[in-house]
């Protein structure tokens, strides 16, 4: 037995020895590990719980060696948060990262051209960033979803230092769901969430126990983490984070700096390990699924051992906001040919194993140009690996679900009866001027009399909407720090247009608005070429495509508070505003483009306050039904 196990070591360290001097990694050796659970509840909401940031180190992969990194209570992801409806709670988001801690990350950018592209380990022989290295821990931690005033919502300029902490309180006053915390700090969240810093938060209820879900062992959460590793001297894996981005403008005329890409890596981490695997029954389980990558949007397939999909395993029953009205099959058809992810979206899912005892399931991402499980480098997929389920062999586990028809009684769908306000949202292309070769978020307000507007101008878009008429906006803020542009009545509902002046439909930005939920109403096609990037407004109206619908995703039509919005569309979601009040955020999710200024702050207050208001130090409102409108 002793010469087995030493024959085993050895080709263990013969397969590290090669793969890190190869740079390939075998997938699926190491297991499935699921971050431990922390249950804060207490019948003396004074009682704080102290969640310590500190640095841990964290094995990746069996084939590399312990990476450095920084972990809620030293746990990469941290801990599992679990509470009841109605039960409040107070954290102490402490700092107990030293000063002179090492940064964990090294930080690149690749010029545009290089012969290999930015998924590729290693630096291409580009220095790292010595600012990035330099970088104190500074950190913030943001509840993403929750009900929360606005001194508790983890605002990005509030971070601490080592040895203070962050009192955060929760009331946990929303239906069952799944919201999950990252760090938020103000121009360094890129770089802090990719050192370790996010987790997940479930809250419970007596609706969601009465369905009967699979739980314990057979819940299990998945959280998605893209990262690149980099190399040493003689090009083998060191194991050392690798925020590797590609400068698309060296040489930037309106700023000086450099303009990079978000970040995607070639290897997807599930809970903290690259490529594990899951011993499972053949039964069902239960898979909490938050996408926690700086900026990668996932194309899930779950596949069989001869790389085929398997329709009909899986069935969406929750998304950002909780519970779906009803299950949604997930087939791999035309309908939901993936499940796509964008960064900070939640799935709740069901995968019946039961037919596939003693086989091994995959779940992969799948290239826009391939088929499941190939690579596809052209679309930043060099390792389609996610992770791999092993199905036991016994055939004869006991389970006794059955999916429900329906999930969700309290469901309510939102209309247009519902009295509310209008916004207008427009993202607009890196080369627009003013831009300094970066996307924006520009907050638009309608003309009231367009023909005292000259067009083209800087700042003024036209519209040609759905009715044939054209209405006229102008840009009244760009950037974070101008002057605040929404003030929101707590209470109200409104609906929020986000227009994505981007020719091209891959051109994504997943919009998350802080503290409410909503409801997609409605994608419309639009044709942006009339906007001219070089004078920063249109010399045509934008104009609605009639004959390019877009009907909503079966899995979008629940509550959400992270929105796609691909070029050329113009996205519809609706919410209410309420149960807090405060100065809050909403922002593109890819963090890279949050960190370089698509962030914009907007305030709720009581409306009576409101009416007392004279617009100094406040945005434009009309008793929540101020700003741009479209739709």
């Amino acid at each position: 037995m002793t010469d087995i196990i030493g024959r085993i070591a050895d080709g263990l360290a013969d397969l590290v020895t090669d793969a890190r001097a190869s740079g390939e990694l075998a997938p699926y050796v190491a297991p499935l590990t699921v971050p431990p659970v922390l249950r804060p509840g207490s019948d003396d909401v004074r009682q704080e719980t102290e969640i310590a940031l500190r640095p841990t180190w964290v094995r990746l992969h069996p084939q590399l060696p312990p990476t450095l990194m920084w972990g809620y209570d030293g746990s990469v992801p941290g801990p599992t948060i679990e509470v009841r409806r109605g039960e409040r709670i107070r954290i102490a988001w402490t700092n107990r990262i030293p000063k002179e801690s090492e940064f964990p990350v090294t930080s690149v950018e690749v010029p545009n051209g290089t012969p290999r592209p930015s998924t590729q380990p290693g630096r291409d022989g580009v220095e790292p960033n010595k600012d990035v290295a330099a970088l104190p821990a500074w950190t913030v931690t943001h509840l993403h979803g929750a009900q929360t005033g606005g001194g508790n919502d983890g605002w990005a300029d509030n971070a601490v230092g080592f040895g203070d902490a962050q009192l955060s309180e929760y009331p946990n006053d929303h239906q069952a769901v799944q919201w999950w915390y990252h760090d938020h700090a103000m121009n360094i969240t890129r770089w802090n969430v990719h050192t370790g810093l996010y987790g997940t938060y479930l809250v419970r209820d007596d609706e969601e126990d009465a369905l009967h879900l699979p739980s314990g062992e057979r819940e299990i959460p998945l959280l998605l983490a893209d990262r690149n590793l980099d190399t040493d001297e003689d090009g083998r894996l060191n194991g050392r984070l690798l925020h590797k981005t590609v400068i698309v403008d060296p040489k930037n005329a309106e700023t000086g700096k450099p303009v990079s890409l978000p970040f995607t890596g070639p290897y997807t981490t599930v809970n903290g390990r690259v490529w594990p695997y899951a011993d499972v029954d053949d039964a069902w389980y239960r898979f909490r699924l938050v996408n926690a990558s700086n900026a990668r949007i996932y194309n899930l397939v779950l596949i069989d051992e001869d790389d085929n999909p398997v329709p009909g395993a899986i069935k969406q029953i929750g998304s950002d906001g909780g519970l779906l009205p009803r299950p949604v099959p997930v087939d791999f058809d035309e309908a939901l040919p993936t499940l796509t992810i964008a960064p900070a979206e939640r799935m709740d899912l069901l995968i019946d194993f039961r037919a596939f005892a003693g086989r091994r399931l995959r779940l992969v991402n799948k290239g826009a140009g391939e088929a499941p499980g190939v690579p596809d480098v052209a679309n930043d997929v060099r390792y389609p690996q996610v992770m791999e389920f092993r199905v036991g062999e016994s055939g004869e586990c006991e389970d006794s679900f059955e999916l429900p028809e329906i999930l969700s009684g309290s469901f309510r769908p939102i209309t247009h009866d519902i009295p509310h306000g209008h916004r207008l949202i427009v993202l607009t292309p890196p080369a627009t001027k003013g831009g300094g070769g970066h996307p924006e978020i520009w907050e638009m307000a309608e003309v009231e009399n367009p023909g005292d507007v000259q067009v083209p101008t800087d700042g003024v878009i036209q519209l040609r909407g759905a009715d044939g008429k054209v209405k006229t906006y102008r840009r009244i803020s760009r950037t974070f720090n101008d002057g605040l542009g929404f003030t929101i009545a707590e209470g109200s509902y409104e609906q929020w247009s986000f227009l994505n002046l981007a020719v091209q439909p891959e051109v994504t930005h997943p919009m998350h608005i802080h503290l409410a939920d909503f409801q997609l109403m409605g994608r419309d096609a639009y044709d942006a070429s009339g906007f001219d990037t070089a004078v920063g407004g249109t010399r045509a109206p934008i104009e609605f495509d009639p004959d390019r619908r877009i009907p909503l995703a079966p899995n979008e039509r629940g509550l959400k508070d992270v929105f796609r919005v691909p070029g050329g569309q113009l996205l519809r979601v609706m919410g209410r505003f309420d149960g807090a009040y405060g100065r809050f955020m909403y922002h593109c999710h890819l963090l890279e483009h949050e960190d370089m200024g698509m962030m914009r702050p907007f305030v709720v207050m009581p409306a009576e306050a409101m009416k007392f208001d004279h617009g100094a130090g406040h945005g434009g409102h009309d008793g929540g039904h101020g700003g741009g409108r479209a739709g």
